[in-house]
């Protein structure tokens, strides 16, 4: 069976792919990627490496030939083709190669949430059920790697102005996740991705724990902390995007219970303890 893993070159990517190989053995592996000698210098030697862009969507079929099962990474917003017509063209690909299975990886709720950062993923949910293709929704929380600013000494160390709650886990767990729902027998169609629900004082409590400090969090406002983010030598626009990423969590968009990571994984890795591993990096 032939496995593809598209924007392979990723963080995200990177860990999935070393993660399949050692599933399913690297003559079973094909990475999809933007630029091909990237791939080569930064994934496993002896997988296959495909070029295609999400914006080419005959170059992206052109990929997928004989591929049995693919891991869609969704793309990041603000390109030259919009994530909803780069998405669009990876789900026309996908179905005119014959790929037998796609493991999306969508927002937390996203059929029923009314975020911004929802809509091309509601979007695109939408496609692969019209698709007719056997698929399964990998719906990702939060990535403690997007708290960099909080856990990190700076201006912005342990500032927060989010008012709820989020379920952080490793950007490598989820990745490690995605590869596992790939590869198994009978994969669910949705998998509500969370660590435990917490809050940025819980994630302080977490992080004192993984440093051995004893520093209080401070909530802000959103405008103080855009301040605070500018102190780290970002323009105001840069800074008041960056502030914007808290929003999903202050909404409650990605407020939720789930086990479904804890149960795929086999367990998670203790808040503090991927803090540190983070922070040492």
């Amino acid at each position: 069976m032939k496995y593809a893993i598209s924007a392979a070159t990723g963080n995200f990517g990177q860990t999935a792919v070393k993660n399949l190989v050692d599933a399913v053995g690297e003559e079973n592996v094909v990475a999809i990627v933007r630029n091909e000698e990237k791939g080569k210098q930064l994934l496993p030697a002896g997988i296959e490496i495909r070029q295609a862009d999400y914006g080419d969507e005959a170059a992206v079929e052109k990929a997928l030939a004989g591929v049995d099962k693919l891991l869609f990474i969704s793309s990041q917003p603000g390109g030259a083709v919009t994530r909803a017509d780069q998405h669009k063209n990876v789900v026309e690909a996908a179905k005119n190669a014959g790929v037998g299975y796609v493991a999306y990886t969508s927002f937390p709720k996203a059929s029923e949430s009314d975020n911004w950062l929802a809509a091309d993923h509601k979007l695109t949910e939408k496609l692969l059920k019209e698709s007719g293709l056997k698929h399964s929704f990998l719906r990702n929380n939060w990535y403690l790697e997007n708290e960099m600013t909080f856990l990190a000494p700076g201006p912005a160390n342990r500032l927060y102005w989010a008012n709820n709650f989020a379920g952080w886990a490793s950007e490598s767990e989820y990745a490690v996740a995605a590869v596992k729902v790939l590869t198994s027998d009978d994969p669910k169609e949705v998998y509500e991705f969370a660590g435990p629900k917490r809050s940025y004082q819980d994630l302080a409590a977490a992080l004192n724990v993984a440093t051995g400090e004893e520093a209080a969090a401070k909530q802000v406002s959103q405008d103080e902390y855009v301040k605070a983010l500018e102190g780290l030598g970002l323009d105001h626009d840069t800074a008041a995007m960056y502030a914007a990423f808290q929003q999903p969590i202050d909404d409650g968009s990605l407020t939720e219970e789930s086990s479904d990571l804890e149960e795929v994984l086999g367990g998670l890795t203790p808040l503090d303890q991927a803090i540190k591993e983070l922070l040492a990096k």
